[in-house]
């Protein structure tokens, strides 16, 4: 709960455009207070910090038609005011209520809401030119609502509370950004509060923990900053605040590799650069122990096989029963991790390298205003662990994202091979082999995360990249060092099995 005393109409208006940068579809902000206390006014600022970008959004009172609609917003938005309204059996006529739009109600003591578990609550009241605001969240929005102020006060501490902020993306993680503009100055605004990903499921430990993914901040703040050292353009770190998850980073634009992609921008200079800087990476000695600021340390983990056989593990834990409305048959599951720790080994490298895992398109963007490889931007880059070279190769050219045309993968699989050929210790076809076990590790564990998202979280839209994610499996299924694991697909989980479980 928040006490709010003597704001003022800016005031109001500025927290109604911090709450927005929060808003979800499927919870409700309910807006109580005396007649001409300002519910309409908070409630117009909400739905105005919802307008994409640069877009006015003309917000009507929903005073006579009662309940109002907005599509058009980043997340939509059904605003209702219930004065008129004489109780619960005609709110209920209203079907308020879905889990594709936020609700705004006014005078929401007209109805019940307790089953709405993510609401909140803001009671207005005062007299004068300022207003009392009393806040109260409940399910998603008490922590949403601790994070507002948590944010706001990290941002006055680094001297930044005069940036307007501005939704910038979730992922399928538990990440948040924002852009933070002031003048000419843009950064971007990180919240990661620690968080593993689910309960302990092996000794004790997450998934998060045995699969090595970053659990807090610090990671992507030490990853950052050394590869920075090295001459990458990972962001700049200007301010942070480790125990809440909190950083300001340097923001690196919207050139990103993905939009290139879907906009059918020039992709061959950026592609060749990405190429030559997974090149450039393999000739570094990279450390074990990385530092955030001299006293806080991030140790870069194995990717070892137990992190490893938990990934491909995905696809039994979460594909299969999605795909067959039960758990996988023992036999089968004994057959494929015995079949996997076959295969691993030859990804094991006597001189690993960073392997960032996520280098692919929503997390490179091109910068023409630098040189050489400085020209690729890199975020994202907290789960790097100690692995072969040829995963972020594989990430590159196996894009879940986005097609990638298969003469213009086997040209800048060609591409790197051409750059790395006089290395010390490189085989061309030992390489290849390592990079069809580590692409066919990394689809397997896609199509398990891709099938979690939407059977866990909700997230059915990941559904969509699966036949992609499917095709690229089957050609590293080609390759004649995975054949045991290509019949074992062929007969427990075809591609057209796969595919037809969107």
């Amino acid at each position: 709960m928040m006490e709010l005393p003597n704001q003022s109409r800016q005031d109001l208006a500025r927290i109604a455009v911090d709450l927005a940068l929060f808003a979800r579809a499927g919870t409700a902000i309910l807006i109580s207070g005396e007649l001409g206390a300002g519910k309409t006014e908070l409630a117009r600022a909400l739905i105005a910090a919802l307008a994409p970008s640069g877009v006015d959004v003309e917000v009507i009172s929903p005073t006579f038609t009662i309940v109002q609609d907005y599509d058009e917003l980043r997340v939509p938005v059904r605003h209702a005011d219930l004065y008129r309204v004489r109780g619960q059996a005609e709110i209920a006529e209203l079907d308020l209520e879905s889990d594709e739009s936020m609700l705004i109600v006014e005078w929401p003591e007209r109805g019940q809401w307790r089953h709405i578990s993510d609401r909140l609550e803001i009671t207005l009241s005062g007299q004068g030119t300022t207003r009392n605001a009393r806040l109260v969240g409940h399910g998603y929005w008490s922590t949403a609502l601790e994070r507002t102020f948590a944010i706001a006060r990290f941002l006055q501490s680094a001297r930044l509370d005069h940036h307007s902020r501005q939704f910038l993306q979730g992922d399928a993680s538990f990440r948040r950004y924002e852009r933070l503009a002031r003048q000419a100055q843009s950064l971007v605004l990180m919240d990661m509060p620690a968080h593993p990903d689910g309960p302990p499921i092996a000794g004790g430990r997450s998934y998060s923990k045995i699969a090595h993914l970053a659990e807090d901040i610090s990671a992507v703040l030490a990853i950052n900053g050394a590869l920075r050292q090295f001459g990458y353009s990972a962001p700049e770190t200007h301010a942070f605040d480790l125990a809440q998850g909190l950083a300001v980073i340097e923001d690196l634009g919207d050139d990103v590799y993905g939009r290139r992609y879907a906009s059918g921008a020039p992709l061959t200079e950026p592609l060749q650069t990405a190429v030559a800087l997974l090149v450039d990476m393999t000739r570094r000695k990279w450390p074990r122990k990385v530092s955030v600021d001299g006293s806080h340390w991030h140790m870069v983990s194995d990717y070892d096989e137990e992190a490893q056989l938990i990934e491909v593990d995905l696809l039994l834990s979460w594909m299969w029963p999605r795909l067959y409305g039960g758990p996988a048959p023992d036999p089968a599951i004994a057959e494929f991790r015995a079949i996997w720790k076959e295969l691993l080994p030859l990804t094991r490298k006597a001189q690993p390298v960073w392997a960032l895992r996520d280098f692919h398109s929503p997390n490179l963007l091109w910068l023409p205003g630098r040189s050489g490889i400085a020209r690729v931007g890199i975020i994202d880059t907290q789960d790097c662990v100690m692995g072969d070279p040829a995963y972020d190769l594989v990430s590159l050219l196996q894009d879940a994202r986005v097609d990638v045309d298969e003469g213009m993968m086997a040209d800048l699989f060609e591409h790197y091979c051409q750059l790395r050929a006089g290395d010390h210790g490189f085989e061309r076809p030992a390489f290849a082999a390592s990079f069809a076990v580590l692409g066919a590790q990394r689809a397997t564990k896609i199509l398990g995360i891709f099938s979690r998202l939407s059977m866990r979280d909700g997230k059915h839209g990941y559904l969509a990249h699966i036949p992609r994610v499917s095709r690229y499996l089957e050609m590293n299924l080609g390759h004649e060092t995975l054949a045991p694991l290509r019949r074992w697909f062929d007969r427990h989980l075809p591609r057209a099995k796969r595919d037809a479980g969107r």
